[in-house]
């Protein structure tokens, strides 16, 4: 009898440990859902880009609700702002809940927490709005949605130029990869344009700071004709205001962090008139897919999208595309498939992914007018 009750024992643990492990390949091919994780910063410093990106794949999810005959579930995380936080949230999405792709996230430093996470799980992850060239770098299992900060810096480098500024000021968010990556390309491209000396001054500052006096006291006695400021959009906000507050008159120039409202909501009307790069604007939204994205967006959230949340929806139809064509919901051959994206019809525009699964794509430059943002320009590839 103790022998028969050692053999049940014995043969019910090991079900027990298959079922907590998923169940084999067999049972996962068999699934009549495909799990899609989600990791975005739903509360802490980001939450407001986190938010507008999750809305992105939440429509996403509701008009493409199926591939392969599956539904498709998402599964969604909160990476909390913070990168231990990240990387824990993505081995929890890949090892616990058995996603086989991963969407997120906004900010490049949370993104590239999670990098050797999909790698060595090997789950394919798409990027949202991390635009840090480093998230995709030696990591054949990171994709992005968004263009990358070498073409965004340049963007905006040419347009300070182009708009008459020869020589800037820098002040960047030190403690965010994103800033400091997005400054440095910048800086670059500007100097190849105005020459070695054009860029007088670089400071920087913490994330969470809210005093910027002395930055910017020192700022407006080298009187620059633009300054460039990349960073998260409250501290951004909040750096403008003062700035203003000092008499500094120069144009600010940014990136695509800023399209959220409440970088107007804690600016307000010092804010008006800055420029910064973007990925997507009503205007330059061509495609099929983008038109129905902006007639449903509009009556679900009632109110206009920004491109955070246009990009979030591109990087589910990435992964959507990709389960389709690998004809499998295999992470390996997924990856493979989201490997070879080719002039895939999204938001955004068509999407190619080149070597490093970076997508192939113009950027749109905005302002602030009248509380708004407002669409100045589109610039594309060359």
């Amino acid at each position: 009898m103790k022998k028969l009750m050692s053999v049940l024992l014995v043969s019910a643990l090991a079900v027990g440990v298959l079922t907590g492990c998923g169940g084999t390949k067999k049972d996962a091919e068999k699934s009549d859902v495909i799990k899609i994780g989600v990791f975005l910063p739903l509360t802490g410093d980001n939450a407001a880009g986190g938010e507008l990106e999750l809305r992105g794949i939440k429509l996403a999810n509701k008009l493409h609700p199926e591939v392969l005959g599956k539904k498709v579930e998402l599964v969604i995380a909160d990476n909390k702002s913070d990168k231990a936080e990240a990387a824990s949230v993505a081995a929890r999405l890949i090892e616990r809940d058995k996603v086989k792709v991963i969407l997120g996230s906004y900010g490049s430093s949370l993104s590239m927490a999670a990098g050797n996470i999909v790698k060595t799980s090997k789950v394919p992850a798409i990027g949202t709005s991390c635009t840090n060239p480093q998230v995709t770098a030696n990591n054949d299992y990171y994709f992005r949605a968004c263009f990358i900060d070498p073409f965004q810096g340049t963007v905006m480098a040419n347009y300070a130029f182009k708009n008459g500024a020869r020589k800037v000021a820098i002040i960047q968010e030190v403690s965010n990869d994103y800033a400091v990556g997005l400054a440095k390309f910048f800086k670059d491209a500007f100097i190849k344009l105005a020459g070695p000396d054009s860029v007088i001054e670089v400071a920087n500052y913490q994330t969470g700071d809210k005093d910027f006096s002395a930055i910017l006291t020192n700022i407006k006695a080298m009187n620059p004709d633009a300054i460039f400021a990349p960073g998260n959009f409250t501290e951004s906000a909040l750096l403008i205001k003062q700035a203003r507050q000092l008499g500094i008159t120069a144009p600010f120039l940014g990136g695509d962090t800023w399209e959220t409202q409440e970088f107007i909501s804690v600016g307000g009307a010092d804010v008006e008139g800055v420029a910064f790069s973007t990925a997507f604007d009503r205007e330059k939204a061509t495609t099929a897919e983008a038109k129905k994205f902006l007639d449903e967006y509009v009556k679900e959230y009632k109110g206009e999208p920004s491109a955070l949340s246009a990009l979030a929806y591109d990087a589910y139809l990435i992964a959507i595309d990709g389960i389709k064509r690998a004809n499998s919901t295999d992470s390996v051959k997924i990856r493979d498939a989201i490997a070879t994206t080719k002039d895939m019809e999204g938001v955004t525009g068509k999407t190619t992914l080149d070597k490093n699964g970076d997508p192939i794509k113009g950027a749109v430059i905005k302002t602030v007018k009248d509380g708004k943002f407002k669409y100045i320009d589109f610039v594309d590839v060359k």
